[in-house]
């Protein structure tokens, strides 16, 4: 190049160098989806509509809210208009109900976070008799009320701008729209007349079984509407996690339902203690988890801060990775299990005297790439972390065939945040491009398209860093 030429490109090459450095800023500010978009991965104009890239619509979910919204709206207004039967027990129900929406948390991976609203909810749409005596109630009040107290419930939780309001409140009403209707009109007609005793205890748990079941499918169809994550996995976690406090919400509803009948209102706040008392639990050791993945997340800092990676790319890796994981289908403790090794991908790049240049390990050979991942491990093991994150850590060098599918997640989620970073603008299609070419031996082809169609549909989300 002569010198006239490197004149003209020297000022090219210092706008290069500016933006990139404002590309790894906003990264660092703004989260992954923007950077991306940013650097030059966002789709033209052209592609806006394309039904795989362009923006998706999330046409089940609009459903779901529009006949929440609607069912809850008629409910309320025959209520009114017709008058309130049985006052008092509507009272004692709905203030149960607001007591548990006002008691919800957010945060945390349990898929019920109102565990007290809930079973209070789906015990007064079960409700038969009150005291010995047959309620008088119909179906449309008990939507109306639960409405109405789920509502009330919520305003706090949409002040302070925490958790998905509207879509709790759309589960909430449409699950309880279904036990309500499967129950109400058998037994306002009488048809449960001859059920008495264990098998009318038995017919309550398997409604409220049944309803769980909805919820959880109705659940997984509004986050795969959503997110166009693939709606097996996201449907077992919801059964898995119903497993767990869903549990305790059917049979506290059952139990609840059958008090009354028997005692009275009075069996509301002695059948609520209980369940108060296990949410608390559940509170307890969401936090403890917090705690530990903040934790987790400072550690894998400590390549940043030491000057081994740039900023942010370990938080960067983890959530891309977490989302292609969603997209293959992993569970949630999987997921968890690839997020944590994902942000400690690195941290054996702390044993080398000489950083390698913007922490880019993939352009390493192959020995000194393994010997860094096997220093990782060790240093994950000292740090008391799961033995499966060390593991992760550990193999994330090898061949892509003798690898866990975590490990083949974080190796091309890594080489791809690398390579998109030292190409600049217009990075991510020739590093997506270089991935394919090295699917051979490098990194599952299954993977590389995972990534591609993560990247395409452009709803990766960032967790917030510890």
């Amino acid at each position: 190049m002569n010198p006239a030429e490197r004149s003209a490109a020297a000022p090219r090459r210092r706008e290069e160098r500016e933006g990139y450095a404002e590309r790894e800023g906003y990264a660092e500010r703004e989260g992954y989806a923007e950077y991306e978009e940013y650097a030059g991965s966002a789709r033209s104009r052209a592609d806006a509509d394309h039904p795989l890239t362009g923006p998706h619509r999330d046409t089940f979910g609009t459903l779901a809210r529009t006949g929440a919204a609607l069912l809850a709206v008629v409910a309320l207004a025959v209520t009114l208009w017709s008058g309130i039967d049985e006052r008092g027990t509507a009272l004692a129900f709905g203030i149960l109900v607001t007591v548990g929406e006002l008691t919800r948390w957010s945060g945390t991976e349990d898929r019920e976070s109102a565990p007290l609203g809930a079973a209070g909810a789906l015990s007064y749409a079960l409700l038969g008799e009150q005291a010995g005596h047959p309620s008088q109630h119909g179906a449309l009040q008990v939507v109306a009320v639960v409405s109405a107290a789920a509502l009330l419930g919520c305003v706090p939780h949409v002040a302070r701008g925490g958790g998905p309001t509207v879509d709790h409140l759309t589960r909430r009403v449409l699950t309880v729209a279904f036990a309500v209707v499967c129950f109400q009109p058998l037994y306002n007609r009488g048809r449960l007349m001859g059920w008495a005793g264990p098998s009318y205890a038995l017919l309550l748990v398997a409604l409220l079984v049944l309803t769980a079941l909805c919820d959880a499918v109705l659940a997984a169809a509004m986050a795969h509407a959503r997110t166009r994550w693939p709606f097996g996995p996201l449907l077992r976690d919801e059964l898995r996690a119903t497993l767990g406090i869903g549990s305790a919400v059917c049979a506290t509803g059952a139990v609840m339902s059958l008090a009354v009948a028997v005692v009275g209102l009075w069996a509301l706040p002695v059948f609520s203690l209980p369940l108060l008392l296990t949410q608390l639990s559940f509170r307890r050791y969401a936090a403890v988890r917090v705690t530990y993945r903040q934790t987790i997340a400072s550690l894998a800092r400590a390549t940043e801060i030491a000057g081994y990676t740039p900023a942010g790319h370990a938080r960067r890796v983890a959530a891309l990775s977490r989302a292609v994981g969603r997209e293959l289908g992993l569970s949630e403790p999987d997921l968890t299990v690839l997020e944590y090794a994902a942000l400690m991908h690195d941290i054996g790049q702390l044993s080398l005297v000489d950083p390698v240049p913007a922490g880019a390990t993939s352009a390493l050979s192959a020995e000194e790439q393994r010997r860094i991942a096997l220093l990782g491990g060790a240093v994950v093991r000292q740090t008391g972390v799961d033995a499966e994150v060390a593991v992760v850590v550990e193999r994330q060098a090898d061949p892509y065939r003798e690898q866990p599918v975590n490990a083949r997640i974080v190796r091309t989620v890594n080489a791809y945040e690398e390579l998109a970073r030292e190409a600049g603008p217009g990075g991510p299609l020739t590093a997506l491009e270089k991935l394919r070419l090295a699917t051979a031996h490098d990194h599952q082809p299954e993977v590389v398209e995972s990534l591609a169609r993560v990247l395409l549909r452009g709803s990766l989300t960032l967790p917030q860093a510890g």
